[in-house]
């Protein structure tokens, strides 16, 4: 019984925004019934919430002289402060309007290093140059790092490699691309370039903390061979300086190589053939903003072609 009460008391002793509109109504319009028929509510239903708002601040607000509404001395500095707040609000919606729109906010995103440097620069400089108040944030990783993060919200979305996983997760495949066997420019196969073929080369491969790596390493497998890599790096810049010195052979996505074919490396396609597909990962429960709506398109048109 106790606790109904209190939350009656509770309800009677609250101040809401509809209370304040109705203040000014009552006091602008001049009278309970013009209030309520603005309002659409009763006119015992607008005396009502005036006499609430009177025991919310324990003083008069209002006071009859002849036919008129008029505030007193407490209700005059209560509508002043009432219409600071209406002019507040009118700020703040504005201010607002913006990031429901998709027109501004800022959107973590996380994705591999490859991805970053070959795939995310032309979409995302498009996305800035229509959305300049949009910000993305990139942090690199490999895929089960930034799944990681994506699974602990520290990321609203990743772009990793596939298959990955997660019952908290969901992936959407956007981008299929061909892994290359790399070599210096110097050294043109004379045939297919094999697993076997690569073996018998020093071979200079991704770090194997990534499912790219396990990827090749699998292709290896399939045919019988296991790869032996004179070096791991973790940057496809890196492997791609220590090729083009005649240190070794690699195996990196078709994206990665496009530029320099023709200059200091060559570029085939491996037999049996080898790709890599990206996912678009998002949390399920994660509320979509309009921004990163706008991100998630922009990434879906630039990858899916």
């Amino acid at each position: 019984m106790q606790f109904i009460q209190g939350i009656r008391y509770a309800l009677k002793n609250t101040l809401t925004l509809q209370h304040l509109d109705i203040l000014i109504d009552v006091v602008e319009l001049g009278t309970f019934s013009a209030a309520a028929e603005k309002a659409r509510l009763s006119q015992p239903a607008v005396s009502q919430q005036i006499q609430q708002l009177e025991r919310y601040f324990g003083a008069r607000l209002v006071e009859r002289c002849g036919r008129k509404v008029q505030p007193t001395d407490v209700g005059r500095l209560v509508l002043q402060s009432a219409h600071r707040i209406h002019d507040e609000l009118e700020t703040v919606q504005d201010a607002v309007q913006p990031f429901r729109a998709g027109s501004a906010g800022r959107v973590r995103i996380g994705t591999g290093a490859t991805a970053c440097i070959y795939l995310l620069p032309p979409i995302l400089g498009d996305l800035s140059r229509r959305i300049p108040g949009l910000e993305c944030v990139v942090r690199t990783g490999n895929s089960p790092d930034i799944q990681r993060l994506l699974e602990e919200n520290a990321l609203d979305l990743a772009l990793v490699t596939l298959p990955a996983a997660g019952r908290s997760l969901e992936t959407t495949p956007l981008f299929t691309e061909d892994l290359m066997a790399i070599f210096p420019a110097g050294e043109t196969p004379d045939g297919p370039v094999t697993a076997k073929t690569l073996a018998a080369r020093p071979l200079v491969l991704y770090e194997d903390a990534g499912h790219t790596r396990l990827l090749i390493d699998r292709w290896f497998q399939d045919s019988g061979v296991t790869a032996k890599p004179v070096m791991e790096l973790g940057s496809v810049e890196a492997i791609k300086e220590m090729v083009a010195a005649g240190l070794g052979w690699s195996v990196l996505p078709a994206s990665s190589v496009a530029k320099e074919q023709g200059g200091g490396l060559g570029a085939v396609p491996l037999v049996p053939r080898l790709t890599r597909s990206l996912g678009l990962m998002v949390r399920r429960d994660k509320r979509l903003t309009a921004g990163l709506r706008q991100v998630i398109g922009a990434l879906e048109k630039g990858l899916r072609g």
